[in-house]
């Protein structure tokens, strides 16, 4: 097992601080950015404290708070999330662990915006579970996301896989999503390298999303990571995809290979823009609906850059000093 010690000592500020910050994810999606700005400031413990009290300003978060307590008592169901974490034999890592990704702690740079849960929910994460041997902070440290389009041709598989497998024989982590097409190809050629890949998830880490892929999330688990800022036992809703993508875009830099017009992927490259990351796109045919949102992307924006080899990509990392 590689380097996961945590800086704290096992206690019980070691698990209050914990369940309290699993309990916070149950009150609200990650990235509230009020709710991680009142942890950021007084702790989780604290935090939770006023949020249960109703002590906070935001009426939208105090209705929110109201309505999830209604149902159960989340600090009850954090313990059980983190027994059921101990179990699996995965681990939830916390800002101040020697695990803890730092390049994560940049997504307090964005601004959130006004459509909605999806925008507003830009903030760092309170706390990650993990399940794979290898060190977070290691794989982040290093790192380049692989995203693209679910219903990805031929040549985006082959390109996909190609640019990972090239990537990862030099050193890089590859992060994706996970998810069929693009997110797959880039896992595969990951490991198909004998490198390291991170697969982020937007649901429990005990059940990893899409079921169609659990051989290659074995895989992952065995070689790599699964990641997750949800407890187990959590459904893949919708909007946790959205939410999900601000993670895969605090990898070192982003690659969009194949995306349509309005995806998930054009959204996490866009988050790697906000950043200022290296945001990088492969073009594809003109006459393909998959590749629209990578030449959108280009035309929009002077800080892309298109790329078609890993030698590109690497020439750009560099650039950005990575």
């Amino acid at each position: 097992m590689s380097n996961r010690a945590n800086s704290s000592t096992p206690g019980s500020n070691y698990e209050a601080d914990r369940i309290a910050r699993a309990a916070l994810t149950l009150l609200t999606e990650p990235g509230h950015p009020t709710v991680w700005s009142m942890v950021h400031q007084h702790g989780a413990p604290t935090a939770l404290d006023r949020l249960l009290t109703g002590d906070i300003a935001d009426p939208a978060l105090r209705a929110a708070v109201k309505a999830r307590t209604a149902r159960g008592d989340v600090r009850r169901s954090a313990q059980m999330a983190w027994r059921r974490t101990q179990r699996l034999g995965a681990r939830l890592v916390v800002p101040g662990d020697s695990e803890w990704p730092a390049p994560v702690d940049d997504l307090a740079q964005l601004e959130p915006g006004s459509n909605g849960l999806v925008a507003q929910n830009t903030a760092p994460p309170l706390c990650l579970w993990v399940r794979g041997d290898r060190s977070l902070s290691e794989a982040f440290a290093r790192s380049v996301a692989v995203v693209g389009a679910r219903a990805a041709t031929a040549y985006g598989v082959q390109v996909s896989t190609d640019l990972a497998y090239e990537l990862a024989a030099r050193g890089w982590s590859i992060v994706s999503g996970g998810a069929f097409g693009v997110d797959a190809a880039a896992h595969r050629g990951a490991l198909a390298a004998g490198g390291l890949t991170v697969a982020v998830l937007a649901c429990g880490v005990d059940h990893p999303y899409p079921a169609g892929n659990s051989a290659l999330f074995d895989r992952v688990t065995a070689d790599g990571l699964l990641v997750s800022q949800w407890p187990p036992g959590t459904e893949p809703l919708r909007h946790r995809f959205s939410i999900r993508n601000r993670l895969i875009a605090a990898a070192g830099g982003t690659v969009m290979v194949e995306a349509a017009a309005r995806s998930g992927a054009v959204q996490t490259i866009s988050r790697a823009l906000d950043l200022g990351r290296p945001a990088m796109v492969v073009p594809g045919p003109v006459t393909s609906a998959v590749s629209a949102g990578c030449h959108g992307i280009l035309r929009a924006n002077p800080a892309a850059r298109l790329v078609t080899s890993a030698g590109d990509i690497v020439t750009e990392l560099s650039r950005a000093g990575y």
